[in-house]
């Protein structure tokens, strides 16, 4: 279980986020989504331990976030960030096994190379592991990065939970790997992992997002459970555009569509 409470974020002297509290229980897929400057890449850098926050506090399984040494948050939450700019070259499985690192001191084990190849069948880039990283499309890259998050937090712990932080993960896709890539997403939440992503897309959030959390201005302004969650009310105050809600011919949720002009 990830807790947030009271969280405060600023940049200088403008605040990003303003008192967030909420939870985000394991078995489920968590979708953050707002329109640009709500604060959600800054939400899911402050309680994955990579903002320092002003005021608040954020706790894994009870522990607060200050008190966890990084090696051990390493071990257990791993965070895929939008594509990281890399400007020499490095084999693809040199990039899965990064996500190792904090699992072996100075060289990596059997078990750590058994990891790094599972994970890399899972997101279907095992053929592509001696390339050299640099000569991948996007979403080959985006693939290969899942692979290194999944390879981070793949045993699990002793106690408590997993955590898997996702921002704009299908950013760099094509619409067949972005649905791939989240049917995944739901396959990993629902096996215990506490898993919360950034979504720019309304429609991927509710087709795939178990819960779906809505910022504005660093404020939350709903969240509950998908798709009842999702009116044309709400998405006309998050998003200031009229939408109205259809019934998908292919699948039991509905889909959005946006008012022109």
């Amino acid at each position: 279980m990830l807790k947030i409470d009271d969280l405060h974020c600023n940049a200088g002297d403008r605040p990003i986020l303003r008192g967030i509290s909420t939870e985000f229980a394991p078995g489920m897929l968590h979708v953050i989504v707002g329109p640009n400057g709500s604060g959600k890449s800054t939400f899911l850098k402050a309680f994955g331990g990579e903002w320092a926050f002003d005021r608040g506090n954020v706790y894994y399984d009870g522990q607060p976030l200050a008190a966890i040494g990084k090696t051990r948050l390493a071990q257990r939450r791993a965070v895929m960030s939008q594509l990281p700019e890399l400007n020499f070259p490095i084999r693809v499985d040199d990039i899965v096994m990064m996500g190792r690192y904090p699992h072996f001191n100075y060289r990596h084990t059997r078990h750590d190379t058994e990891v790094c190849g599972e994970a890399m069948a899972r997101l279907g880039v095992l053929d592509l592991a001696a390339r050299d990283y640099l000569t991948l499309s996007g979403g080959e890259r985006q693939r290969v990065q899942f692979a290194r998050a999944l390879a981070q937090i793949w045993d699990p712990p002793a106690a408590g939970s997993r955590y898997l932080f996702l921002d704009e993960p299908v950013s760099s896709l094509d619409v067949h790997y972005q649905h791939e890539f989240l049917t995944l997403a739901r396959t990993l939440a629902a096996s215990g992992i506490v898993l919360i992503a950034v979504l720019h897309d309304l429609n991927l959030a509710l087709e795939y997002a178990d819960r779906i959390l809505f910022l504005k201005a660093g404020r939350i302004v709903a969240a509950g459970e998908a798709p009842s969650i999702v009116t044309p009310e709400l998405i006309r105050e998050v998003f200031g555009i009229g939408a109205q809600l259809l019934a998908n011919p292919f699948g039991h949720r509905p889909v959005i569509v946006y008012q022109n002009g």
